[in-house]
């Protein structure tokens, strides 16, 4: 059985942390929310932990007239709300040496020259080495234009000594095609083991600790199959609406944003045989045998489901509905909640449905894999020894209480033989005294590192489409309004009986 290492160790020696080498980040769309709160308190607390060189920079490029002044105020701002670490003064200074602004519209030839200057000018200074990781933190319309720019000044170019990296968030694309053209701009430019695609949820430690308990533990691979599992369902839910998003989301919608990405990615790795080892081929290989042998459902009707939050009360206050969001057309068809079947046809998983759902303005923010077990074909009970009893389930709880939960039947104290649903808890913070790192600080060390293993490749990109892409078809084809929800409850009626009519209900988080 192959062994878990911690992808944050050196593999030659597990108690050393693994530290990046002289290098630059550029960040493309600095002044936006993912940068503000994630990308550069994840800088930080990197640096705070001492994974970052000192021969680092940090380059911001915006439209804004700014000099390296009023960006290093920027970055000090967002550390000190959003970094998981304490401030401290001496790595700040540190940081602040390397620390950057280009001002510039992404299609400027002058401003593009001026980002190779001020990059070549750090090689010297900080004595980065010629090493950049260009970040685009930009809406993914803007992609080929910086990828082109970067080719035209010289700044995509590889060699012995040194690299150059491009990381894309997602979507990657909006569907199979225009991911496809995607890739074809991208690999014309950077070598595929150079394109790192950013699914933060591939970063976030309990997502890697369901690899570890299934093949650490020899106790849940002989039930991991269709012999044991009736169902799968993978929940990522949130409470709140879509904010100042309107202009990423409108159009887009929680299918693209959400299942595409990290619910498929999250079944792959639920249902995908042991690898031979943890190195970045075997893992990818074993997730694309996954998402290669699943399938739409026959029925998309039947078992799909989409919806839209109407305004309500929730948490004891009025909340607008979707359609009365600033900056969303009142007639628009985007869902807010979607829910669909996959089906994996393979020898572990054939007859065992996986059942993905994602919502926003639901009951409570949670993120969730529940393996739901068959019931005992035969019962030494009575009908009323066990009328609270339900299904056994194994829940992976990734946020927000990392944990496992284990459901099972047990007996109630007293002297009648009854028997109740319990659950039996873990939780990581609980467990263990290091506090765990958030999912962009792995993935950015990762890329400085050059290290691929949490990276979906194009490859799982295009299956994930070919799984989607009949459905969003169904859903535009019929020009139907996706189903009204109350603010605060689990979403429409159509997605109870998406999972009703297979003889199944949601379990409730």
């Amino acid at each position: 059985m192959a062994e878990w290492t911690n992808p944050l160790r050196d593999p030659q020696d597990r108690r050393l942390p693994r530290i990046a080498g002289p290098c630059a980040l550029v960040i493309f769309g600095v002044t936006g929310d993912l940068s503000r709160k994630k990308l550069m308190p994840a800088v930080y607390d990197l640096a705070n932990r001492g994974l970052l060189p000192p021969g680092f920079a940090l380059v911001g490029f915006a439209r804004r007239e700014w000099a390296d002044q009023d960006f290093a105020k920027v970055v000090h701002d967002s550390v000190k709300e959003h970094a998981r670490t304490p401030f401290r003064e001496e790595v700040w200074q540190q940081l602040l040496e390397g620390i950057r602004f280009v001002p510039g519209e992404l299609t400027d030839d002058a401003a593009f020259e001026r980002l190779k200057t001020t990059i070549l000018e750090l090689d010297e200074v900080r004595g980065t080495g010629g090493n950049h990781a260009f970040y685009l933190s930009i809406p993914p319309g803007l992609f080929d234009d910086v990828v082109d720019q970067l080719r035209r000044h010289g700044l995509a170019e590889q060699s012995d000594s040194h690299w150059n990296r491009v990381v894309i968030e997602k979507p990657f694309g909006h569907d199979l095609e225009s991911a496809k053209e995607l890739e074809r701009t991208v690999s014309s430019v950077f070598p595929s083991q150079s394109v790192f695609r950013i699914d933060h949820y591939l970063g976030k430690e309990t997502v890697q600790n369901l690899l570890a308990l299934r093949f650490a533990n020899q106790m849940f691979e002989p039930i991991w199959n269709n012999r044991f599992v009736s169902h799968v369902q993978i929940t990522m839910a949130e409470h709140i609406g879509i904010g100042g998003r309107a202009g990423y989301y409108d159009g887009i919608g929680a299918a693209r944003d959400v299942i595409q990405n990290h619910l498929l990615q999250l079944l792959a790795l639920t249902a995908m045989e042991e690898p031979n080892s943890f190195d970045a081929r075997q893992l990818r290989l074993e997730k694309q045998k996954v998402l290669e042998a699943a399938r739409p459902p026959k029925d998309i009707a039947a078992h799909t489901a989409r919806g839209q939050y109407a305004s309500g009360f929730q948490g004891g206050r009025w909340v607008k509905g979707y359609l009365e969001e600033d900056g969303i057309d009142p007639g628009s068809t985007t869902e807010t909640y979607a829910a669909i079947r996959v089906d994996v046809d393979n020898r572990r998983w054939a007859g065992v449905p996986f059942y993905l759902r994602t919502a926003k303005r639901v009951a409570r923010r949670v993120t969730e894999i529940a393996l739901n077990f068959k019931k005992a074909p035969f019962l030494p009970f009575t009908d009323t020894d066990t009328e609270t009893l339900g299904t056994n389930a194994l829940v992976m709880r990734i946020q927000p209480d990392e944990g496992i939960t284990l459901r099972f039947g047990a007996k109630v104290p007293g002297t009648q033989m009854e028997i109740r649903e319990v659950s039996m808890d873990f939780a990581y913070g609980d467990s263990f005294t290091e506090s765990s790192p958030e999912a962009y600080e792995r993935l950015i060390l990762d890329v400085l590192l050059g290290d691929p293993p949490l990276f979906p490749q194009h490859r799982e990109v295009e299956l994930s489409w070919q799984i989607l892409d009949p459905i969003l078809d169904f859903w535009a084809d019929t020009g139907e309004q996706p189903q009204p929800y109350a603010p605060g409850s689990w979403g429409p009626q159509s997605g109870i009986d998406m999972l009703a009519r297979d003889g199944f209900t949601w379990r409730r988080p």
